[in-house]
């Protein structure tokens, strides 16, 4: 996907999935951006202070810098940002980053370049990208310390991603025959002083979960199947009449995946066996029947958050803001991170809940006193010392409580930091990069869950099932045989986390 900069709005989709773009060259989007430049040199030129182009940065803001030495104080921010620990993040993530913070700066209202913008284009579109440790960000003033590391890149200092490798930034200019960039006034203090980081984060973030959730859904359709469940609780009329979009999203996409099932009961066909079988309940457990109440807010939550993301990523969120048209310079708080923060809290507490029901539901599929005829452990074999499916269902209730010992709030952990200048801070970072370890744990749970799925239809038998469900099991069963006699199933789980994340289970 190509995307043209010209301040206009990005969309999630494009923000997620854009490989190639191009700076425009229309005349009213480039005089913005130079009137801003322009206007923030003839201040700085009178000798008046301007926050951070010609004074210290936050507490040390009382320490006046000379005009002259505007540009080596860009230097020395990125320069002293330069303690970034943890884990890199991923090629993926730091790509996105870059793009975030080149949307945000192309609206106008930073006081740099177009020079800038083209240099970052140049980095994004020959996929030269900054490599950025994941830690050292309190989400305000915005993710200084990451993407000091974008600032450093752009001069030739630090290292980069480039084709497959981690090289220094100096020696892929030098391999390209390109001169380093030379930051003006506020230039390294517009590319750090943004949420670019925690957007990042999270874009990647969401977009798995989200795949995880439409992989789930397969699961949990799969699920009515072989437990023959009631189908009744899918009925449009029972989530018009309490009409939530995520409710009513859920209940329609199980309904699709169920489609050409046999074996989904009818209310109807229940009420006669309820009276022959002492064994039936009218109604299904609450982690069957409520699954689309349950997860239409995990829906609804994902898409309020991806648009709060998405308006994030759009923002100018560097201080101060400079009006090159009206000639005025407002020092503000916009690199405060929160909407991210509380997004990515929202999405933890939501996977928590979907991990729990998803514990709660393959604990019914393999105990023999409720899957309804499909046995004990989901055995094959009938002999008495193999033992099935039993320590898989401890493996993956094991990882629910991962997930749900994860769900303390980033947000309201507020760090007092740099002299109590910075008294009040986001943690959006950290919010979203916990978000972020979530993902493995539900994909590994997610995994177990399948491979027990397509052991309940070994045993049950394929008559009747839906083609959705028909099409997982051979999709597992090439990869994976069914288990007769006890085996390890560590290595098997892994093939199906890497289908889960392919969306080749969606």
């Amino acid at each position: 996907m190509s995307i043209k900069i010209n301040a206009q709005h990005i969309d999630y989709q494009e923000l997620c999935h854009t490989e190639n773009v191009e700076i425009s060259t229309e005349e009213a989007f480039r005089k913005k951006i130079e009137d801003s430049h322009a206007f923030l040199l003839e201040e700085i030129s009178t000798g008046k202070p301007i926050y951070g182009v010609t004074t210290g940065y936050g507490e040390a803001g009382t320490n006046y810098s000379a005009f002259e030495q505007a540009k080596e104080l860009q230097k020395n921010l990125f320069r002293f940002h330069g303690c970034g620990i943890g884990e890199n993040l991923t090629h993926d993530e730091c790509k996105r980053i870059l793009l975030i913070r080149l949307t945000s700066l192309s609206k106008g209202y930073s006081g740099i370049t177009t020079n800038l913008l083209e240099r970052l284009a140049y980095f994004f579109n020959n996929d030269i990208i900054p490599v950025i440790p994941s830690q050292g960000s309190v989400g305000a003033s915005g993710d200084l310390t990451p993407l000091s590391y974008v600032a450093a890149a752009i001069v030739g200092e630090r290292e980069v991603y480039y084709k497959g490798e981690i090289r220094s930034s100096a020696d892929v200019y030098k391999e390209l025959d390109i001169e380093p960039y030379e930051l003006e006034p506020k230039e390294a203090l517009a590319i750090m002083n943004g949420t670019a980081s925690m957007s990042g984060i999270a874009l990647i973030a969401m977009e798995k979960f989200e795949n995880w959730m439409h992989t789930y859904e397969s699961f949990i359709a799969g699920l009515f199947e072989m437990m023959h469940a009631d189908g009744t609780p899918l009925q449009p009329l029972v989530h018009e009449v309490k009409p939530f979009a995520g409710q009513i999203r859920c209940a329609a996409q199980l309904a699709t995946k169920l489609e050409g099932s046999d074996i989904v009961q009818a209310q109807d066909e229940r009420y006669e066996k309820f009276f022959h079988d002492d064994t039936l309940c009218i109604q299904d457990k609450y982690s069957i029947r409520c699954t689309p109440q349950v997860l239409g807010i995990v829906w609804d939550n994902l898409e309020m958050s991806k648009k709060w993301v998405e308006t994030e990523c759009n923002a100018v969120n560097d201080n101060p803001i400079i009006d090159g048209e009206f000639k005025k310079i407002y020092t503000s708080g916009n690199f405060y991170g929160g909407y991210v923060a509380h997004a990515m809290d929202t999405l933890k507490i939501c996977s928590a809940n979907a991990a729990d029901l998803l514990d709660k539901q393959f604990s019914l599929l393999v105990d023999h006193k409720f899957n309804r005829g499909i046995g004990e452990n989901l055995k094959i074999s009938d002999k008495p010392h193999h033992h099935g499916f039993k320590a898989m269902q401890i493996s993956l209730s094991s990882l629910s409580a991962d997930v749900m010992m994860n769900i303390m709030p980033a947000s309201v952990f507020s760090r007092p930091t740099e002299s109590l200048n910075q008294d009040k801070v986001s943690m959006g970072t950290t919010a979203a990069l916990n978000f972020k370890r979530t993902l493995p744990d539900l994909d590994n749970m997610l995994a177990i869950a399948f491979m027990g799925l397509v052991q309940a239809v070994d045993i049950r038998g394929h008559e009747g099932i839906s083609p959705q469900l028909e099409k997982i099991y051979q999709k597992i069963r090439a990869v994976i045989p069914p288990l007769v006699e006890d085996r390890r199933m560590d290595i098997e789980i892994v093939k199906v986390v890497e289908m889960i994340k392919n969306g080749e289970l969606a």
